[in-house]
């Protein structure tokens, strides 16, 4: 069967899938004594992520390099993250949280990536000759799975100190079940972070090294790398003031919040304000 024919309406499906989930999730929410529910909700996420990572896989064998070469590839990678995040999440702690958030995030992804794009990026074409290299999947894969997890942890920081503004009386938060939330909030924030964290110190040290094979310096200040630097270092502050500083939750989650805002630039908003080494396949190509 011809991959390309059928990848339209591989996309559809795709998109479909991503389109229920959030209201999957708001739906066992609302109807939290339903198990039937939450057993769809569960079940739809499960198969997004294994479609999605056909689909991906799909590519791969077709165009014959790591689908992860320009804006939209790298889109639906970071998609699949996110929905790794939400099926494993889930099954560690049996929580609609992953889920009720992160979806809503996944869709809008997936929605840019398929609807916004141009035709001419989602078609599977040759690599260009900056990214014929096995550097490609080393050094992306580690800078996408990264950025997936710092982005979750970073997002449940977001929520902590949300939660934590409206908090006007010790005493009696504490007797509200909102204390289970925030204080886990702050747990799979802090893990998220701390798993993410080395995983992007890789991806820099592998980008410094293919940035020497590909233009004779690991490091030159382009955009990209210097906002990466900026990435690293904000998420740094975060566990310093976490783990050396012992500073209070709330002071570490505000940190890690301006990190949420920081990997958005470092990802998307530099290629999008602009030009530097790391255009390939973003929207001027």
């Amino acid at each position: 069967m011809n991959f390309i024919a059928i990848e339209p309406y591989i996309v559809n499906i795709l998109f479909i899938s991503f389109l229920v989930n959030p209201f999957a999730y708001w739906g066992s929410l609302v109807f939290s004594k339903e198990k039937r529910v939450l057993g769809f909700s569960n079940l739809n996420s499960l198969t997004s992520l294994v479609m999605l990572f056909f689909y991906l896989l799909g590519r791969w064998f077709v165009g014959h390099y790591f689908p992860i070469s320009n804006l939209y590839e790298s889109i639906l990678f970071l998609t699949w993250i996110l929905t790794f995040v939400i099926v494993f999440g889930e099954f560690k702690t049996k929580s609609r949280v992953f889920g009720s958030i992160l979806s809503p995030i996944t869709l809008l992804l997936v929605s840019f990536a398929t609807l916004t794009l141009p035709a001419s990026m989602q078609k599977i074409s040759p690599l260009v000759p900056a990214l014929q290299s096995n550097w490609l999947m080393k050094h992306e894969s580690m800078k996408m799975a990264s950025y997936g997890n710092i982005l979750v942890g970073s997002l449940f920081s977001v929520l902590y100190v949300i939660i934590d503004n409206k908090k006007k009386n010790v005493e009696q938060f504490k007797e509200n079940k909102k204390i289970y939330l925030k204080d886990n909030l702050d747990l799979w924030s802090y893990k998220l972070i701390s798993f993410g964290f080395p995983i992007l110190t890789i991806g820099i040290v592998s980008g410094a090294v293919w940035a020497n094979e590909a233009w004779g310096s690991y490091w030159s200040w382009d955009p990209k790398e210097t906002w990466a630097l900026i990435t690293w270092l904000t998420f740094s502050s975060y566990l310093h003031t976490r783990l050396i500083q012992k500073a209070s939750k709330r002071k570490s989650s505000l940190v890690a919040s301006l990190g949420f805002l920081v990997v958005w630039i470092c990802y998307l908003g530099v290629n999008f304000l602009g030009q530097g080494l790391h255009s390939y396949g973003w929207m001027q190509s």
